[in-house]
């Protein structure tokens, strides 16, 4: 039932403007940018606190204090792409054999449902690889649960938001780049709120992430980084990786406010450049980051990174949005199983078959109407025509109706003029005929009068006036009805 209609509804039009939002603890950031003719300008920008948890408490309330804070700073956009908080992320690892692709979507299924200490069908599920030598792959696991995600659409929702994306800010921030690239085998580091965040890219992927919680005190409104626990946590993180990933990283950046980021660097750089590693504060965008002109005003933030990437066609390493299934896919999924799929697969070819004809039936007004136009002139002129035919025709008379009287009253009369002659001839509603004139003697009439009675069409011949000696003058009616159609 799946492979009835292989279709892909699911394609939409390219956004040209997008609400980047990213989410961490209870700080709600967001940017509006809009890209034009290879540039990326600056719509909006916000920062907000909220009051209210988009996980424990009612969506409606969530969505509307978000909307609050979305009309404040003028935002209209819809389309969103959110980073979600790297704390709702669980994480698993594994490593992949040479295998053909078929066979290791097959393998990534089992190690998942292996790694992960809850059922893999609660989470929402992406990954990430990193390659290894030998054609092996480093293969990383990040799941969300499907209730969070759940939740924050109904949040959004309930903001007048439409999700196009659900991601990670950090890894909008620092996203893995091709392999042996300067850019790529990063340990990233996010200041947030009440955690900081610690993503590892390698070979071409993210290799590993994780939220450090504790790291950070708040005594007296005063954030204060606790070194020593970022120190185990990073050398922790680096250990569990394969030894040429771990041995790859080369360079530590961190990202986050300024002061709290910089107080990070340095401690980092006293225990880890030893190692060989560089640590450097980042604080503004590379010229060529997404490979379009920037906004003069543009400032480092996941809400920026997000929204820009996603602009510029950057798929982010992670996707946490589940599919929506169209309409079809509804269908076949209620109907794929059980005592109802031949009904499914008999409605189905029911409808193709309409769906067939109606499609031939258009064809074949589409033919026709092109046949149409091309002779509409010509039979146009033809109606024209017949219109003045069926006007003027009663004037007409193809069968020459009054000739034919003359003819069988000419051949009625004797060929010698002189014996008896016509005055005149009345013709009366097309068919009653008078006719007066002098004969000399009464035979010559006689004769006349029998030929005409016996012609073909005459009828009621009768004599009305015989008067006068020779000559004497006479006057016959007749009728006449038919017989001068075919005549010569």
């Amino acid at each position: 039932m799946n492979n009835i209609l292989k279709i892909n509804f699911r394609k939409r039009k390219k956004l040209t403007s997008l609400l980047g939002l990213a989410l961490d603890g209870s700080r709600l950031d967001g940017v509006v940018l809009r890209r034009t003719n290879g540039t990326l300008q600056l719509q909006q920008s916000f920062s907000a606190t909220l009051t209210l948890d988009p996980l424990t408490a009612a969506p409606e309330l969530v969505g509307r204090e978000i909307r609050n804070h979305l009309d404040a700073a003028g935002v209209r956009e819809r389309h969103c792409i959110v980073g979600l908080p790297l704390k709702w992320v669980l994480t698993a690892h594994t490593e992949l054999p040479p295998l053909p692709e078929a066979d290791a979507v097959s393998l990534l299924q089992l190690e998942a449902e292996r790694g992960f200490h809850t059922d893999v069908a609660a989470l929402q599920i992406a990954k990430s690889r990193c390659a290894l030598a030998g054609g092996r792959q480093h293969v990383l696991f990040a799941g969300i649960p499907g209730a969070q995600v759940a939740a924050l659409e109904k949040v959004l929702a309930a903001a007048k938001l439409k999700p196009a994306s659900f991601t990670l800010g950090l890894a909008a921030l620092q996203t893995p780049a091709e392999k042996d690239s300067r850019q790529d085998n990063v340990l990233a580091l996010t200041v947030g709120e009440s955690s900081v965040s610690l993503q590892i890219t390698a070979g071409g992927g993210v290799a590993a992430m994780r939220a450090i919680e504790g790291a950070i005190e708040n005594p007296n409104g005063h954030p204060t980084l606790l070194s020593g626990i970022m120190e185990r946590e990073c050398r922790i993180t680096l250990g569990q990786l394969p030894g040429e990933l771990r041995d790859a990283v080369k360079h530590i950046r961190i990202f986050g406010p300024r002061d709290l980021a910089r107080a990070l660097a340095d401690e980092m750089e006293l225990r880890f450049e030893p190692m060989g590693l560089s640590v450097e504060v980042v604080s503004s965008y590379a010229p060529n980051e997404f490979g379009v002109q920037l906004p003069p005003e543009a400032s480092l933030s996941a809400a920026f990174s997000l929204a820009a990437r996603a602009l510029t066609g950057q798929s982010p390493p992670f996707e946490f949005l589940p599919p929506k299934p169209t309409l079809i896919e509804q269908f076949a999924a209620k109907y794929s199983s059980g005592p109802l799929r031949t009904v499914g697969v008999a409605g189905a070819v029911i409808v193709a078959i309409v769906c067939g004809l109606l499609l031939f039936q258009q064809i074949q007004l589409w033919v026709l109407r092109s046949q149409w136009k091309a002779m509409s002139a010509k039979v146009t002129d033809l109606q024209n025509v017949q219109s003045q035919i069926r006007q003027y025709q009663p004037w007409y008379d193809s069968s020459f109706h009054v000739l034919a009287i003359l003819r069988e009253l000419s051949l009625a009369f004797p060929e010698d003029g002189s014996v008896m002659t016509a005055r005149s001839v009345e013709i009366h509603d097309d068919n009653t005929v008078s006719c007066s004139g002098n004969v000399r003697d009464n035979a010559a009439l006689g004769d006349t009068l029998s030929k005409l009675g016996s012609a073909a069409g005459v009828s009621g011949l009768k004599v009305e006036l015989i008067d006068g000696k020779s000559p004497k003058q006479f006057t016959f009616d007749f009728q006449y009805g038919y017989g001068g159609a075919n005549e010569n």
